[in-house]
């Protein structure tokens, strides 16, 4: 029985041992994931900052686009008023009829364009150059009419001044506009990366809880054979015990028997030695 108990305690220790062993290992390979989970979503969070930043930076830049959109709206309707009174003006003093200055300069540059990119006879190039310069004198002669009048001109000139000054708040649209669209896309595309990082984070954690409840099972295991262990202890020294106490009883008895055999013979008066008054003292006997 001794012997069967001491064979089952031994076995329960290589277990024992076992379960320890894998446990540490999976703690480990536990402890690894849970830095590389916490690095990951350490980035997923820095990316996350870089993207809110990128996204405030793309709301203000569309914020100034609607300021300035607005300026320049502003300023284009008060040039539009302007020129409602140079119409009104031009049409007061006879100075409407035919094409405006705007259309006349826009068809010579178009017929310019086309004698120096044309192939074309010289007849046909001739008339064109007499049509181009018809036209010069046309836009030369309106021009003067129209500036020649002091009221006109002086409308025209604010009327430019207005444009002019659109023409610069346009310009500041176009530029924050595509400062806008350029942060928009970068905050665009560093979402996706976090999201990527983090998608890879989750899949982390999920290896590692998977690897760290598969511990704490080699773990439980760990702790029963432990307390397996100590539970044949104490039987073994309970058996132990047992066995020692059988063992004293044998040899006081035997012990006794002899004392009582020398106590019989001291009685009958028979010659004892020394060792045996010794024996008789020890057993009480004597």
């Amino acid at each position: 029985m001794l012997q069967e108990l001491q064979t089952r305690k031994a076995d329960l220790s290589v277990k024992s041992e076992e379960y320890k062993e894998i446990r540490n290992k999976l703690n480990t390979e536990a402890s690894t994931l849970a830095s590389k989970r916490n690095e990951l979503n350490k980035r997923t969070k820095e990316l996350i900052d870089e993207a809110q930043e990128l996204k405030n930076l793309r709301d203000t830049n569309n914020t100034l686009v609607s300021e300035n959109k607005a300026k320049r709206d502003e300023v284009n309707e008060k040039a539009s008023k302007v020129y409602a009174q140079v119409d009104k003006l031009r049409k007061d003093l006879h100075l409407s009829d035919g094409p405006s200055l705007k259309d006349l300069k826009k068809e010579i540059d178009h017929l310019e364009f086309e004698q120096m990119t044309r192939v074309m006879d010289s007849n046909k190039e001739r008339e064109l150059v007499e049509k181009i310069g018809h036209l010069i004198e046309e836009f030369k002669g309106k021009k003067d009419q129209l500036e020649s009048n002091l009221e006109l001109k002086t409308l025209l000139e604010e009327a430019q001044k207005s444009k002019d000054e659109a023409s610069v708040y346009h310009e500041e649209v176009k530029e924050y506009a595509e400062s806008a669209q350029e942060y928009h896309e970068k905050m665009i595309k560093t979402f996706k990366e976090a999201d990527k990082i983090r998608a890879e984070s989750d899949k982390v954690h999920k290896d590692f809880v998977k690897i760290q409840e598969s511990a704490d099972e080699q773990h439980r295991l760990f702790i029963k054979t432990q307390k397996e262990i100590r539970d044949f202890d104490k039987l073994i020294i309970g058996l132990k015990r047992k066995g020692r106490k059988g063992r004293e009883s044998v040899v006081k008895a035997q012990a006794k028997k002899e004392a009582e055999e020398i106590y019989s013979q001291f009685k009958l008066g028979e010659k004892i030695s020394t060792e045996d008054l010794f024996v008789l003292q020890r057993s009480g006997l004597l």
